[in-house]
């Protein structure tokens, strides 16, 4: 019966796994300082979230496998392929912003389900686990989108306001 829900956490582990190196790269290509920052600082809570899924796959006496997970597969696609991209260092900025937060709404989409289906399973240890995650997950989204109407997103459209 917990077949779904250990498949979903072996998905969610891969993710945050590639998520590591793919935001290591995203952030080289960051021209703001502080943009730069924000990235590395993510990449430090992704450590401390595949050790939470960790934690989570010890006590259910598993051990984590790869699961690739075709969704976030191209979601990092995409974003590799945007920086290619000849374009501006503000313009660049705003497009991994973008790129950054749909990875964020992926996982805020993917720990909220997993906690339905461990909540349901009365796995109450995962659920304070996944919770934490959860919630920095949606703190990171809401510090990009503050950053991103700030500055990016007006300095991209050549400091006219963005629509």
């Amino acid at each position: 019966h917990r077949v779904p829900v250990l498949w979903r956490f072996h998905q969610v582990h891969h993710i945050d796994r590639d998520l590591d190196a793919s935001t290591a790269f995203r952030f080289h290509f960051a021209e703001d300082e502080q943009l730069r920052m924000m990235f590395e600082e993510h990449l430090e809570q992704t450590k401390g979230q595949v050790e939470r899924l960790e934690k989570i796959f010890e006590q259910v006496g598993k051990t984590p496998r790869a699961e690739k997970c075709e969704g976030m597969a191209g979601i990092i696609e995409e974003g590799q392929s945007l920086m290619e991209e000849d374009a501006d260092p503000e313009t660049m900025d705003a497009m991994l912003i973008g790129g950054a937060q749909k990875v964020e709404h992926y996982e805020i989409a993917s720990y909220g389900t997993m906690i339905a289906w461990a909540e349901q399973l009365g796995m109450n240890d995962a659920v304070r686990l996944l919770e934490q995650t959860l919630e920095e997950e949606k703190q990171t989204d809401q510090k990009l989108s503050r950053f991103a109407e700030a500055r990016k997103n007006r300095e991209a459209a050549g400091g006219r306001a963005a629509h």
